[in-house]
């Protein structure tokens, strides 16, 4: 798995490379520490996934994510920031990000994110989840019906509509009815964020259990 780091902060960067390099799997083939470097690395490396800070020198990682996508376009793009306001993560969905992840994530939750990512998965640090989430009851997802709950299940394991489709027995314009009827009804944007909320409500749906 190849990996491009952008950052302005050396420690950062170093410390990064530092914890990917102890994977057999993954190796740093770049890295930078602004936004027209971090472009030139991700052009000249067209590496797996790259790492990238909010906020760089010379725009910001959004902007590099949107211009390098551009170029290439099998890149993931994981965000991996010390800001986590309601701002910042709806920019962070707007641009289809495949991860996002707080510096003060530890080493194993880095890894993993990019495992997931690296799988076609995506990932958002948990820290964030209530902030792109609008929880209108304690427990939104009841409000969805039987049929939704698959559908948003479905959407958490990111199949497309027309998988979702195959694996219910229903037309693709029956799923896009439903997907506009569940972000209504959990206050949502997008698809993007119902998988996220899905798969946040699975994970503490387990550990309720476990606790239990």
């Amino acid at each position: 798995m190849r990996i491009v780091i952008v950052d302005d902060h050396p420690i950062v960067r170093s410390g990064l490379e530092r914890v990917i390099s102890r994977e057999e799997d993954m190796e740093v083939v770049g890295t930078a520490d602004s936004c027209p470097e971090g472009l030139e690395a991700i052009v000249a490396q067209k590496p797996d996934i790259a790492i990238v800070d909010y906020k760089i020198p010379g725009g910001d990682g959004f902007e590099l994510i949107r211009r390098a996508r551009k170029q290439v376009p099998d890149c993931r793009f994981i965000v991996l920031t010390s800001y986590s306001s309601q701002q910042v993560i709806s920019r962070a969905t707007s641009e289809n990000v495949e991860g996002f992840i707080l510096k003060e994530a530890l080493p194993e939750e880095l890894i993993s994110a990019i495992r997931l990512v690296a799988r076609g998965r995506r990932y958002f640090d948990p820290v964030t989840i209530d902030s792109i989430i609008n929880r209108k009851t304690k427990d939104p997802f009841q409000k969805l019906t039987r049929r939704e709950q698959d559908i948003i299940q479905a959407l958490a394991e990111g199949l497309s509509n027309k998988a979702i489709a195959e694996k219910l027995f229903i037309s693709e314009n029956t799923v896009k009815k439903h997907i506009g009827n569940i972000l209504d009804k959990l206050g949502l944007q997008d698809r993007t964020q119902a998988a996220l909320y899905a798969f946040t409500h699975s994970r503490d749906q387990e550990e309720e259990i476990n606790d239990d």
